[in-house]
């Protein structure tokens, strides 16, 4: 029995499955780190523009 478990302990085959598991956890993490700066800026960016738009005149002057 106890040749069993050294066997299982040194089998190697769900080694790679493990790391690319840890490196998506990672790549997602970073990516929702990221995430939110890049919200809040763009919704700064849209408010400044949606003021920008809404004081240009629009239409045709008659002077």
């Amino acid at each position: 029995m106890a040749w069993k478990m050294t066997l299982i302990c040194k089998d190697q085959s769900g080694a790679v499955t493990v790391d690319w598991v840890v490196l998506t956890a990672a790549v997602i993490g970073l990516g929702m780190a990221v995430l939110g700066p890049v919200a809040f800026a763009t919704d700064s960016a849209t408010n400044g523009v949606a003021d920008y738009v809404a004081n240009v005149p629009v239409g045709f002057e008659n002077n």
